[in-house]
C-alpha cells in the first residue's frame, strides 16, 4: 500500500489561488455588482485561468457563498458576547453591544454592499440571506437570553432579540453610515441609546 503523498507548498498554493480568487471576486462584485460579473472576469482580475476558478472555488454562486462564510467566520461574535455574559447592566450590555456589532459591519463593510447587491439578483437569494443573518442573529439572542437571565427585560427572548436586530443588524449601520453619511462613532453612540430607549420603556 501506497500513502498518499502530501505536500505543504502545493496545499498552500492551492489556499493562496483560493485567496486570490475570492479577494478578486469581492473587488469585482463591489464595482460591477453580483449580476454583470462573469467567472471569466473573476480569472482575469485573479489572472488564473477559469477552470481554476471552478476548481479552487466553485461556480459564481458558489464564490458568493464563500464569501460570506468566510465574513461570518471573521466577525469573531463570540468574543463581544462572552463581554456581555459578564455584565449586570442593560446599559453596559447594549453598549458593548453596539460596539461588537459595529466592529462586525465596518470590517465587512464591503462583504454586506455585495450581498445587498447580489439578493436581486442570485439564484437563490432566501437561501443567501438566510446564511448570511443566521449566526448574526443567533449572536443576538444569546445577549436576549442573558439579559433576560438578567431580569432586565420587559419582553419575551423572542421579541428582544427581534429588537436587537432591527437596532444592531445589517439594514440599521448600512441605514445609517450608508444611506445617510454617519460616521461609525457617530452611528454606534446612537444605536446604543436608541436600543436602552427601548428596552427600558
Amino acid at each position: 500500500m501506497t500513502r498518499p503523498y502530501h505536500s505543504p507548498r502545493r496545499a498552500q498554493d492551492a489556499a493562496d489561488t483560493r485567496r486570490d480568487i475570492l479577494r478578486a471576486a469581492v473587488e469585482l462584485f463591489s464595482a460591477k455588482g453580483y449580476a454583470r460579473v462573469t467567472v471569466a472576469d473573476i480569472a482575469k482580475q485573479a489572472r488564473v485561468a477559469p477552470q481554476t476558478v471552478y476548481s479552487s472555488a466553485g461556480s459564481k454562486s458558489e464564490i458568493l457563498h464563500l464569501i460570506v462564510s468566510e465574513a461570518i467566520a471573521k466577525s469573531d461574535s463570540a468574543s463581544t458576547t462572552n463581554k456581555i455574559r459578564e455584565t449586570d447592566g442593560l446599559a453596559t450590555a447594549l453598549t458593548l453591544l453596539a460596539k461588537g456589532t459595529r466592529v462586525g459591519n465596518e470590517t465587512g463593510q464591503q462583504v454586506v454592499e455585495v450581498l445587498y447587491a447580489a439578493l436581486p439578483a442570485h439564484e437563490d437569494g432566501a437561501k443567501l440571506w438566510e446564511q448570511s443573518t443566521t449566526s448574526y442573529r443567533n449572536a443576538l439572542k444569546d445577549v436576549a437570553e442573558h439579559l433576560h437571565a438578567k431580569g432586565l427585560l420587559k419582553v419575551d427572548v423572542e421579541k428582544a432579540t427581534d429588537v436587537l436586530w432591527f437596532c444592531f443588524g445589517f439594514g440599521a449601520w448600512r441605514t445609517l453610515v450608508k444611506e445617510c453619511g454617519w460616521s461609525w462613532d457617530d452611528a454606534e453612540r446612537w444605536l446604543a441609546q436608541q436600543a436602552v430607549t427601548i428596552f427600558t420603556h
